[in-house]
């Protein structure tokens, strides 16, 4: 029997910033095959998942301004490269969104990491801030918000709360995604316009557990081992 939707909003208003859905490539889409099929073994999906939270990592580096920045190389000659223009900040929502931080230290192993946890209650899917800790001058940077599953948007919006009220401006978070429901797109830009989202998929829509379809299941639970086989 094929899951009941919910109704499928528009994905962004005219006013907000264009959501970039990675390209939809033959190898994406490999990728998310080994993820989303329910014999996957931790392992298995754990050594998908990583490839695909790479490139999202590198399409939200793509966005961050870079200056000039001069080097020697060995031979004597100077180099004209980049190096980023700002600081940058990782948070992460928890549990599942620290599965992106293993990647992201692969790229970068001194960037400052904060943690929000947030939970849903489990019948009215309203989210609940439990505990957040911040880096030290947050504000002065840019932020990647790890959350691995948009799906209704209310977790993402509860971080980005407590982000903006420490005063990071929403111009400058990225919202990274792997899954995103268009209806959690459509919410978190009718709310945070200005917060830009990247994901490796936006979905059919959302069921009336509010998963999403085709989905992945419970993400965290997948990537950390605690998942069950026939268990959403």
């Amino acid at each position: 029997m094929s899951a009941q939707l919910l109704p499928v909003f528009p994905v962004s208003t005219s006013a907000a910033v264009p959501v970039i859905e990675l390209a939809q490539t033959d190898r994406l889409r490999a990728l998310h095959t080994q993820m989303r099929d329910l014999r996957a073994c931790q392992s298995t999906f754990t050594f998908y998942a990583d490839q695909v939270i790479r490139l999202l990592l590198e399409q939200a580096y793509g966005l961050l301004p870079f200056q000039d920045h001069l080097v020697t190389t060995p031979v004597g000659a100077t180099y004209q490269g980049k190096k980023l223009a700002t600081p940058l900040f990782a948070v992460s929502v928890m549990r599942a969104g620290e599965s992106m931080e293993f990647e992201l230290q692969r790229i970068n192993r001194d960037i400052p990491i904060g943690k929000i946890l947030i939970q849903r209650h489990q019948q009215t899917k309203q989210p609940h801030l439990y505990y957040s800790k911040l880096p030290a001058n947050i504000a002065q940077g840019y932020v990647m918000l790890f959350e691995p599953m948009l799906a209704t948007g209310g977790s993402a919006l509860c971080a980005l709360d407590v982000l903006l009220a420490e005063g990071v401006p929403a111009e400058q978070i990225v919202l990274l995604n792997l899954l995103s429901s268009p209806a959690g797109i459509a919410r978190v830009n009718l709310q945070q316009p200005k917060v830009q989202i990247i994901t490796s998929s936006i979905e059919q829509g959302l069921t009336g557990q509010a998963y999403m379809v085709p989905g992945i299941g419970d993400f965290g639970d997948r990537y950390f081992g605690t998942w069950q086989a026939g268990v959403v």
